[in-house]
């Protein structure tokens, strides 16, 4: 069942405000009575560059004017504005500036649990869980317009939770409807590189080393290494990092200090930290942090959210 909390009637929008470079800082939002889903905007992002990442949740955005880059897997496009974007769970991807050229986006995260009841009460998802989309961007006029409209919803703090809740379970039926999850044939499982995908999933707090990876997987390092890229998009290491950001993310988003999430996420430091950070949000800790601090609108601190697993 699509969750429906509403423990008030106005919804709390929560903005980044930087003084430095308004226009290229990334703005975020979130409201705990909607802990299912985050949004984001970037109005400048000719200085934002990605590493290419994975995200534990769905994606979709919006370019919204200029054009950029975006890398999805083994494939790069030049989209521009009027396009939409999406992204599986863990579809590896980045989006990128085009030389200097402008350009601005919107991005909705939402929780996979989320979309994946959605679907099933729709009749395209079966035990099998979450259907991906085959679709990474699309032209379609509707989509984006819903998505622009959806967007600037959840940032009017006037509008009433319920309107909010009706509005995204409306966009994205309308999202399942016109794109349809893939008919794509099931991966075929590789039992063992899944083990070496859990072992760093389970430990990735940790300094690990390759053959402690490649021991819990049965696998020879040379194997592992051109395998997994292959399986999850990643390298061993790559996927690694991308997992203790996800956990600094969780952990920032409870309240926790940055020196101590670098510590806790495994990084040798501080610095290293927050440049790997910024690669993967185009935003620094501090900055994501920030939107989530006491404010008069914003009295609830920490959030309550439901953490990202993992």
């Amino acid at each position: 069942m699509i969750p429906a909390r509403s423990s008030r009637d106005g919804a709390t929008a929560m903005t980044l405000n930087t003084s430095a470079h308004p226009a290229q800082a990334p703005r975020f939002w979130r409201d705990e009575c909607l802990p299912f889903i985050e949004a984001r905007t970037i109005a400048d992002g000719r200085k934002v560059t990605y590493t290419r990442h994975s995200h534990e949740h769905f994606s979709i955005g919006a370019i919204t004017t200029g054009r950029s880059y975006y890398h999805y897997g083994a494939q790069t496009f030049e989209i521009s504005a009027g396009t939409v974007v999406l992204m599986n769970p863990g579809d590896v991807h980045a989006c990128n500036p085009i030389y200097d050229q402008p350009w601005s986006y919107h991005m909705l995260y939402l929780d996979t649990p989320w979309l994946t009841d959605l679907q099933y009460q729709l009749g395209f998802s079966t035990d099998q869980g979450y259907r991906p989309f085959n679709t990474p961007h699309t032209r379609d006029g509707v989509l984006y317009n819903g998505l622009i409209e959806l967007y600037a919803l959840l940032l009017d703090e006037q509008a009433e939770l319920l309107q909010k809740q009706s509005a995204l379970v409306s966009y994205f039926t309308e999202v399942q409807q016109r794109l349809n999850p893939s008919l794509t044939p099931v991966r075929e499982v590789n039992h063992k590189l899944e083990r070496a995908a859990e072992y760093i999933r389970a430990h990735c707090t940790e300094a690990l080393k390759l053959e402690d990876i490649c021991l819990a997987a049965e696998l020879s390092p040379s194997y592992l290494i051109r395998a997994f890229k292959q399986y999850y998009g990643l390298t061993p290491h790559a996927f690694l990092v991308n997992r203790r950001i996800q956990f600094a993310r969780t952990q920032l988003r409870n309240g926790a200090l940055i020196a101590d999430v670098a510590l806790a996420a495994g990084f040798a430091d501080q610095a290293h930290f927050q440049r790997t950070f910024k690669q993967h949000f185009a935003a620094t800790p501090g900055q994501y942090r920030d939107l989530l601090k006491p404010s008069a609108n914003n009295p609830h601190w920490p959030p309550a959210t439901r953490p990202l697993s993992g």
